[in-house]
């Protein structure tokens, strides 16, 4: 009788732990089940709905493009390209870019290790005037260098040297 009498509060225990987790009222234990059923259903949808909006957050952080700003200074341009990620090859693209304008570096900064910033100063070979080249100019040579380059990392074809 002991045995049974212990089994009957411990289930109404749990049974009383079962509708406070649940917020259920309801009295029989059929009801309390159906409650926490619908409970458990609830907290699903809702992790589903949780999970769909960190991978939809992901997506959305993931910058596949680096971002580009091109600053006239007095003597040149200011150019910064800055990554979310590490982007093999980008600086040799940038520095074709470079010599392609007939920029000199005069001075730069750059990271290539967990994400890819660059910060250089570049002015007009032999320190001829920058006059006819604008900030539009450069900074369409310089994305073009950077589409370049993601074109050909996405075809896998760029190997370090």
């Amino acid at each position: 009788m002991v045995s049974r009498s212990h089994k009957r509060t411990a289930m109404c225990r749990n049974l009383q732990l079962l509708r406070s987790i649940t917020d259920s009222h309801a009295r029989r234990k059929t009801s309390v089940l159906l409650d926490a059923s619908e409970y458990i259903q609830a907290l699903k949808r809702k992790l589903e709905e949780l999970n769909q909006a960190i991978t939809a957050q992901k997506s959305i952080d993931y910058d596949p493009m680096p971002m580009l700003r091109v600053e006239a200074q007095e003597k040149g341009f200011l150019i910064k390209v800055l990554s979310q990620r590490s982007c093999d090859g980008l600086l040799v693209f940038i520095l074709e870019a470079f010599e392609e304008l007939g920029l000199d570096v005069l001075q730069a900064r750059v990271s290539c290790v967990d994400k890819f910033c660059l910060e250089a100063i570049g002015t007009k070979e032999n320190n001829q005037e920058t006059g006819n080249m604008d900030v539009p100019m450069v900074e369409k040579v310089v994305l073009q260098a950077i589409q370049n380059w993601s074109k050909v990392t996405e075809q896998g074809s760029f190997t370090e040297q």
